[in-house]
């Protein structure tokens, strides 16, 4: 029999064996033949302070020594009580509760969850749709699938099957675009008038600022941003923050949001919440959403996964938060976005679309996925760990990388293109 893993993302029928990890440290991943990759991945997005961090070791260690874990409901623990105290300091303005879960995708369906009871116990009982993005990624529970772009997403197969919500056409004025930009306002146009559409029967609207991720790395401008905010307020819209991917420097600041100067009335986080050390989710919610559930016992939020602030997860995410701070980190994302413009800004090539970088993400869009195909390998042989997918080849590294290791992603990344033949 051939193992019985079954792999992500990954048709399994003749599936060479993945190189296998045994170790990792730092930038760097050890593999079982002794070779060693260069992680260009993170990953999965999450890994912000690279493998083995000595810190974050030593933390779950004490932990673990004291309580791995325990049931959030009827008991506490100080873990999730510093945790919680300290997210609310360090988040836009107005975020002041937070519900914990044990992942991205559960973190997500926890806001829509909350936004639709708020709405229904203010009266609002048309208000149980969404409002979301065409090149949306929100995860890959149904609610969360329900919620991506429909047509050229990952779960065309079962549109019939989720629950129907709808979908404002992607910005695609970019990152630095000024108010007067043509395609800015045009973006922006349309913006209003799904709003004008649907808003009679929305409970919130839902976006990843400034960087829609797994959707094809769009990188649009912060004043769309501001506009969705603005038409959130004027139509009585809740407005949730999928910061699961942009959370904690990815897009250069600590929260992409603080770029456009808004605050959500919800905000999902997961990723590098724990410096990817385990899965943990926290959904913040301003103090209004918060107490539209107080009142009767049919009032409350009926929601609890089972290892929501697990202590262990909650403390890797405490000591992640301090490395974060204490280290200086925006100062390395600012150095780090500096190689990635050097480095992919004027790069072109046979079947390069464009390139664009936005905080330590750099991305090549090609014309044809076909072009792809043979990237990861090829990056294998040299020695770089390299997920593409779709028409996007990427790197989303971890923040302890230094600049010539980050160099040298690109560079393969580059070279892949200029072979001859």
């Amino acid at each position: 029999m051939t193992n019985p893993l079954w792999y992500p993302y990954t048709q399994m029928q003749n599936l060479p064996p993945p190189p296998r990890v045994t170790s990792g440290k730092g930038a760097w991943l050890h593999l079982a033949d002794g070779r060693q990759l260069l992680d260009a991945t993170s990953a999965w997005w999450c890994l912000i302070h690279g493998y083995r961090h000595p810190r974050l070791d030593a933390a779950l260690h004490e932990q673990i020594d004291q309580l791995s874990h325990v049931m959030l409901g009827g008991l506490t623990h100080a873990p999730a009580l510093e945790l919680a105290e300290k997210l609310v300091a360090i988040t836009p303005e107005g975020l002041e509760r937070v519900f914990f879960s044990d992942s991205g995708s559960v973190g997500i369906e926890v806001a829509m969850k909350m936004a639709v009871q708020y709405q229904l116990q203010r009266g609002q009982t048309e208000r149980t749709r969404l409002l979301s993005v065409m090149r949306a990624y929100h995860g890959d529970t149904s609610g969360c699938m329900a919620l991506c772009d429909p047509e050229e997403g990952m779960h065309q197969l079962f549109s019939g099957w989720l629950q129907p919500h709808y979908f404002a056409a992607a910005p695609r004025a970019g990152f630095k675009a000024g108010a007067d930009d043509p395609l800015l306002l045009e973006d922006i146009q349309l913006l209003q008038a799904s709003f004008a559409q649907h808003h009679q029967s929305l409970a919130a609207f839902i976006v990843e600022p400034l960087l829609q991720a797994a959707g094809g790395f769009n990188m649009y401008s912060p004043i769309w941003l501001q506009e969705v905010r603005r038409l959130c307020n004027q139509y009585g819209v809740l407005l949730i923050f999928d910061e699961i991917a942009t959370g904690f420097g990815r897009t250069g600041s600590l929260f992409a949001c603080e770029q456009a100067g808004v605050s959500p009335d919800i905000m999902v986080l997961s990723k590098g919440l724990t410096g990817g050390y385990l899965g943990l989710a926290a959904t913040l919610a301003s103090e209004e959403v918060f107490q539209g559930f107080y009142g009767g016992p049919e009032k409350a939020f009926m929601h609890g996964p089972t290892f929501m602030g697990n202590p262990l997860a909650c403390r890797a995410a405490l000591a992640s938060i301090q490395v974060f701070e204490e280290d200086h980190y925006l100062e390395r994302i600012q150095q780090l976005n500096r190689v990635l413009h050097e480095e992919l800004d004027e790069f072109s090539a046979p079947g390069v679309q464009t390139t664009r970088v936005l905080g330590v993400t750099g991305v090549i869009e090609v014309e044809q996925a076909e072009t792809l195909k043979g990237l990861s390998h090829y990056a294998l042989e040299q020695g770089v760990w390299l997920r593409p997918f779709g028409r996007y080849a990427y790197t989303m590294p971890s923040y302890v990388i230094s600049e010539e290791e980050l160099r040298r992603i690109t560079q393969v990344m580059k070279a892949y293109f200029l072979q001859p033949g």
